[in-house]
């Protein structure tokens, strides 16, 4: 497949040299035998004049343009080119007197078979090597343009898949981190022998299984994702009992709405582990509200003493996380009073 593509792009490139040089062949004819009869004579006299254009036109394609011109060496190129020009007008002089000499036997009568001078013949052939300089300057820049888009897009799947390695070694961070916390909990049951501790297994399966299956893509439904919040609370619950107080609240406009897996979970996490009991209850209020362009969501926590040192990698890895997912398309701001302590996070929404 690769040398069939190979042979296609040389097959396509040498016909488009064949019909250019096809091209200028007949403009020769034109140029030169404009107004004469004796087209024998053009034909082969132009045949002359062949030879010396294409060699004097790929010198300048593929030499001294690429070598030269290219690389900013402008005065070399234009020293070379006064040389080759110099040069080239006698081999073209010595092609245009050998043509009138080899062609003569194909003149007839008194009327001139050609009907240019010689300047004005010499100044033909350098007018096609002018447009071969212009072609080449133009394909040459249209190439430079293509490798400059290559290595643009190169760099920027680089970067996305740095991002992308990124993203799953924090996810990493953040399941056992998670984890952690639940499984402390279920131990917590086991020991107590309770009646909770089956149906605690089942919300940590279908936590674990949420895991598994959905956070490694890219988004998921937000109603999954505040479902799998919602098995995490009611895990909480169970291990609080009659000293907590939680209130989820929810404003969705639309079911469609998508977000990146576990966004929320560590700011839940954070509230369960360092919020404190205020006269024997710890209280926690989140609230989630959408619009057509963004998602909003806020928790608080009842807490004393609170140390910002102390909350753990979560919310370092979400900080991360939200600045590679919408650079600086989203807001987080924390705050801290005497009993609460509060975070609100603004991201953009985006539908299925």
């Amino acid at each position: 497949m690769e040398n069939l593509k190979v042979f296609l792009g040389i097959f396509i490139k040498g016909t488009i040299h064949l019909l250019f040089w096809v091209g200028v062949y007949f403009f020769y004819t034109y140029y030169l035998g404009y107004g004469s009869t004796n087209i024998k004579y053009i034909n082969k006299f132009t045949y002359y004049l062949m030879p010396i254009t294409i060699s004097i036109g790929y010198f300048f394609l593929y030499f001294l343009i690429p070598k030269y011109l290219l690389v900013k060496k402008h005065f070399f190129f234009i020293l070379y080119s006064i040389y080759t020009f110099i040069i080239s007008f006698f081999f073209i002089a010595f092609s245009i007197f050998y043509g009138m000499i080899s062609s003569s036997h194909l003149s007839s009568g008194k009327t001139p078979p050609l009907t240019k001078t010689i300047p004005y013949i010499i100044f033909g052939v350098y007018f096609i090597i002018l447009i071969i300089i212009f072609i080449g300057l133009v394909i040459q820049n249209y190439k430079s343009t293509l490798r400059d888009e290559d290595l643009k897009n190169k760099f920027l799947q680089t970067q996305l898949q740095l991002k992308e390695q990124e993203l799953k070694y924090l996810k990493m961070q953040i399941h056992p981190h998670f984890l952690f916390n639940t499984l402390n909990t279920l131990y917590g049951f086991a020991l107590k022998k309770a009646d909770e501790a089956p149906d605690m297994i089942l919300k940590l399966s279908s936590l674990l299984d949420y895991i598994l299956y959905q956070v490694e893509k890219p988004e998921v439904l937000l109603v999954n994702e505040i479902q799998h919040i919602e098995d995490y609370i009611s895990l909480e619950k169970m291990r609080f009992q009659d000293s907590l107080n939680v209130k989820f609240s929810k404003e969705i406009h639309k079911d469609s709405l998508l977000i990146s897996p576990m966004i929320f979970l560590p700011f839940v996490e954070n509230a369960f582990k360092h919020g404190m009991q205020i006269n024997g209850i710890l209280t926690i209020d989140m609230n989630i509200k959408t619009s057509e362009n963004s998602i909003n969501f806020s928790i608080s926590n009842s807490h004393k003493n609170f140390m910002k040192s102390k909350k753990g990698i979560g919310l370092t890895n979400i900080k991360k996380r939200l600045t590679m997912l919408f650079q600086n398309n989203f807001t987080l701001e924390t705050k801290s009073s005497d009993n609460i302590y509060e975070v609100q996070l603004k991201i953009p929404a985006r539908n299925e």
